[in-house]
């Protein structure tokens, strides 16, 4: 059984070896949602279950949420060496000082565990080992004994490895073989291992266990959870940003910015029990999004709370670098708290969802003129 680079990461990590932070993304809007909440820059990573994505343009990077967009889509309209790329890990990007390669594997004809390590790691590892093959270590462990810290260490020190890094390198190697034990692994693998001002972090990752051990390991299974969505985002091709909680007051929001004469540039529906946190991931998103002028955010509390709104609201506008004019029909459970909370904060709002959004598309046109 072979493990994404997500679900094989997930369980490094569990087991002592330090990662990026990532989550996974099966659309262009899932890919933006997450680089506007994470933060930026980030790199696209093609999940795909075979070797070479990097060389065949299976990993990008974004320096803001627009771009995360566009290159969301091209990745997933990708396929790799046959296999149709399905969904992304998108990860901050990694600040790269050093690479190094890690690998523990079966040599068929020793009958033995094998550690591989070099202080080169990458996408040229191949070649690596063709061209210049002493600098590829190999280190044979034999099974019916165990494998310490010390020989860990010792193996990075043949790799070359600088006597300041010689036990934090040891230390993940020792980690990776007992990865590679616990879990009945056919290869447990890091390339490239790399050093960033955080440290040691395991900038990929590959796992491949034996089918026949599976069933001695059914936690793996959480390994392939995914990050529940939030929202559902979708791009339109208008400037106006349409907000609302709930798919139907959110279609009516966009009916009545068409009505007016405006073009929604999203439909965007934070659920009917959002939190003041999910209002301000939301708005944040379409804030970044390049498209919008304007921002039309119709609520009507009922579950979701005004004041909940308007805190979520204040949090956004204050964090964005990007200003944008926005429009609030606010209305519902805790209204005047949420209407006064807004007040003082100087940002206007309207009870009739009509008038705010024509408010919003007036706005627009006098932004164009």
């Amino acid at each position: 059984m072979k493990f994404f680079e997500h679900s094989a990461k997930k369980i490094f990590k569990k087991n002592g070896i330090n990662i990026l932070e990532g989550h996974v993304a099966y659309s262009p809007e899932e890919a933006m949602e997450i680089a506007t909440d994470m933060g930026l820059p980030v790199a696209l990573k093609s999940q795909v279950l075979i070797g070479g994505r990097g060389k065949a343009g299976g990993i990008k990077f974004a320096d803001d949420p627009g771009e995360a967009f566009e290159k969301a889509s091209k990745l997933l309209e990708m396929e790799i060496k046959g296999e149709k790329v399905k969904h992304l890990l998108i990860e901050k990007k990694a600040n790269i000082q050093k690479e190094f390669f890690l690998s523990v594997s079966i040599d068929r004809s020793s009958k033995k565990p094998i550690i591989i390590g070099s202080i080169e790691g990458g996408v040229e590892i191949e070649q690596l080992a063709i061209d210049n093959p002493e600098k590829i270590i190999k280190y044979h462990i034999n099974p019916l004994k165990e494998f310490f810290p010390y020989e860990a260490r010792e193996m990075a020190r043949k790799m070359g490895v600088g006597s300041e890094l010689i036990s934090s390198v040891g230390g993940i190697i020792w980690n990776l073989y007992n990865v590679f034990k616990k879990y009945d692994a056919q290869i447990a693998e890091i390339n490239p291992l790399v050093l960033t001002d955080e440290g040691l972090i395991a900038a990929d990752a590959k796992l491949e266990i034996e089918n026949d051990s599976l069933f001695r390991h059914q936690e793996l299974a959480e390994a392939n959870s995914f990050k529940p969505k939030e929202f559902a985002f979708v791009k339109l091709d208008g400037d106006i940003a349409v907000i609302g909680n709930g798919a139907g007051l959110t279609l009516t929001g966009m009916d009545m910015i068409k009505l007016n004469g405006g073009n929604p540039a999203t439909f965007l529906d934070i659920g009917g029990g959002a939190s003041e946190n999910t209002i301000k991931k939301a708005l944040s998103l379409v804030l970044n999004y390049a498209p919008v002028k304007v921002v039309f955010l119709n609520v009507l509390g009922g579950i979701t709370r005004a004041d909940d709104v308007a805190k979520g609201v204040i949090s956004a506008l204050e964090s964005s670098k990007r200003k944008i004019n926005i429009v609030i029909r606010l209305t519902g459970t805790n209204e005047e708290e949420g209407q006064k909370i807004l007040e003082k904060a100087g940002i206007p709002f309207e009870i009739s969802m009509e008038k705010a959004a024509k408010k919003a598309v007036e706005i627009r046109n006098a932004l164009v003129e």
